[in-house]
């Protein structure tokens, strides 16, 4: 993560989420967190992100997310030159499953 977002207040924030313990707590801290359209936004990166794990191209992720292909590339790119937050979470995701 970019050395400018990692403070205390940052750190209690994420500590936070650590302990939500179901799918229900979740929803309700990010319900009051984020707005509608940046938890749709966050849905779609990840979503998008999925898709380009799983090799599709970009014009199938624009027909199946409406994401542009902006936000395509930026999510590829952290895929590609990211911390690795993505591919941890995608391979994780898939275990539970």
């Amino acid at each position: 993560m970019q050395n400018n977002l990692r403070d205390e207040h940052m750190d209690q924030l994420f500590q936070a989420i650590l302990t939500l313990e179901d799918l229900d707590q979740c929803y309700e801290l990010f319900s009051d967190l984020c707005t509608v359209t940046e938890l749709l936004a966050m849905k779609q990166r990840f979503w998008v992100a999925r898709l380009l794990k799983e090799g599709y191209i970009y014009s199938d992720i624009v027909d199946l997310t409406g994401a542009s292909t902006a936000t395509i590339s930026r999510v590829n790119r952290c895929l590609q030159y990211g911390d690795g937050g993505y591919e941890r979470a995608l391979q994780r995701t898939a275990q539970v499953k």
